[in-house]
């Protein structure tokens, strides 16, 4: 599929992040919080004190606080789900640190151009229902010479590779199973190969992308 026949947009068939739903993803999620302080570690190790800093999609906000107890950088995100950004302004204030959550599109960022020192988006940007008009929006938004990191599982992960990671999660029976049947039969089916994601980022303004492939997934590093 070249450029110019790439859809632009698809449905969006996720689970939607609301009540409870949110509420289980964020006490799952909270198990894992060493991958978060580990992910926070290695953006740090790109920014300068003064650093601003963008999470799409934080969820329950974990790695943005993470990031916020490692420095005095100035953190903002923005979630489509309403029950994330009062789950993640909880949890920030909680945690005594400064973080400005708020309810957005990633295709729609409501932040000037020209804002952010770095961007980061961490196993969700497979579910935009606008991927290329995410892109253009951190594009816009990223100060020249900033860079943005793009987190997300390959559409290519192995059942082995899925179920290992599942295990590192230490979830109940229960929640265990129910992680890996939304891994295989719902996320895996919305995540992208690494010529997706090269095919959309050169339809954008960063027109090119380095990929650094793991066994779940890659990061995709995108410079402006």
């Amino acid at each position: 599929m070249d450029i110019a026949s790439m859809p632009r947009k698809k449905a969006y068939k996720s689970l939607a992040m609301e009540g409870m739903i949110a509420t289980w993803y964020a006490k799952n999620t909270a198990k894992s919080l060493h991958e978060f302080e580990a992910c926070a570690a290695r953006i740090a190790a790109h920014l300068g004190s003064d650093s601003r800093v963008f999470e799409v999609a934080p969820g329950p906000g974990y790695l943005a606080i993470a990031l916020a107890r490692l420095g005095p950088y100035r953190i903002a995100g923005i979630d489509i789900s309403r029950s994330f950004v009062s789950v993640a302004a909880e949890n920030a204030a909680r945690a005594g640190v400064e973080v400005e959550f708020q309810h957005g599109d990633a295709a729609a960022i409501p932040y000037p151009a020209d804002t952010f020192d770095f961007i980061v988006c961490r196993a969700a940007f497979k579910n935009f229902s606008d991927p290329v008009g995410a892109l253009g929006e951190m594009h816009r938004v990223l100060r020249p010479g900033g860079e943005t990191l793009i987190i997300d599982m390959r559409k290519d992960a192995s059942n082995k590779a899925i179920d290992r990671a599942v295990d590192e999660m230490k979830l109940g029976r229960m929640n265990a199973l129910i992680t890996r049947a939304i891994f295989k039969y719902s996320l895996r089916k919305r995540a992208y190969s690494k010529a997706d994601f090269l095919r959309m980022v050169a339809a954008t303004p960063f027109r090119s992308a380095e990929i650094r492939e793991e066994t779940l997934g890659f990061d995709v590093w995108l410079r402006k």
